[in-house]
């Protein structure tokens, strides 16, 4: 009530004072001695501008991520606290579950089993995961064939492209065993694209060492990870931009995969952590 006393001063309302205090039923000693008090400051004033600032540089990161990001700047924070603070400054993004195939599975080329659920990883270059999407253009579409690391999810191979053939899936994974070294026991896993089993991609598995594994028909749970990155590049990077020519979309896609998912994007199944710099955690190396 003092508050709306003051308030309605401020704002100019024509009424004595005396008897706007009598209706709001306050005494002047009240009233003047609530207009000498300064208004109370937000305790979290500060912990919001960072919260904002980070929202603003990450626009799909959760409550989760922001408090890790805020960790690794010296502020500590509750992650409840940055979730009240983030539902209240209506912060926290909504997201629909998409799932697009560009999957041919009907072929009669030699489909490989799924190893995946016998693996227990335990280092990098272990398990490759890959996967393809396509991209709208202003007048086309385009493709891009992604190979990670399925233990620090680092991007390791890709290729964007107008045409979705095998030659798209091959230039990945030669980017890939360029930079990575190829160790013991290596399984590759995809989908049973056409392009993923063409005889171009496999017998260049084959040549390396690099164990072929493929997930099991209309699954696509079976590589939830290599989905899992695609969302993420939906919506944290092609959703938000409008790209005219493959030109502009290569440019962009390049650096949000090295510049950003690599070595800034957090990620909480290693910790918080963008996997370069995991790996480097790690002490391992990934030169070829």
């Amino acid at each position: 009530m003092m508050r709306l006393a003051a308030q309605q001063l401020a704002d100019g309302v024509q009424l004595p004072v005396a008897a706007l205090l009598e209706t709001l039923s306050l005494s002047r000693a009240t009233h003047y001695r609530h207009l000498a008090s300064p208004l109370p400051a937000d305790p979290d004033m500060e912990l919001r501008d960072q919260i904002q600032r980070l929202a603003l540089e990450w626009p799909q990161y959760g409550y989760r991520r922001i408090t890790a990001e805020l960790h690794r700047r010296g502020i500590t924070a509750n992650h409840k606290r940055v979730l009240h603070l983030m539902r209240e400054d209506n912060l926290l993004c909504l997201r629909k579950r998409r799932f697009i195939s560009t999957t041919d599975s009907r072929h009669s080329l030699t489909i490989y089993p799924n190893l995946v659920p016998d693996l227990t990883l335990s280092s990098i270059n272990q398990l490759w995961v890959a996967d393809i999407t396509y991209i709208r253009l202003a007048h086309e579409f385009i493709y891009l064939a992604v190979i990670l690391d399925a233990y620090s999810r680092r991007c390791i191979g890709w290729a964007l492209e107008p045409y979705l053939e095998a030659a798209l899936a091959v230039q990945a994974l030669r980017m890939a065993l360029a930079t990575r070294k190829v160790e013991p026991g290596l399984v590759h896993h995809s989908d049973r694209g056409v392009q993923y089993a063409s005889l171009m991609y496999t017998d260049l598995l084959k040549e390396r060492g690099i164990r072929i594994s493929m997930s099991r028909c209309g699954n696509p749970y079976d590589n939830a990870q290599a989905e899992r990155f695609m969302r993420t590049l939906k919506y944290e990077e092609v959703y938000l931009f409008e790209y005219e020519t493959v030109t502009e979309a290569r440019g962009r896609i390049s650096h949000f995969l090295e510049e950003v998912y690599n070595q800034k994007r957090l990620h909480s199944a290693i910790g918080y952590l963008p996997p370069a710099e995991y790996e480097q955690q790690l002490g391992q190396t990934t030169d070829a």
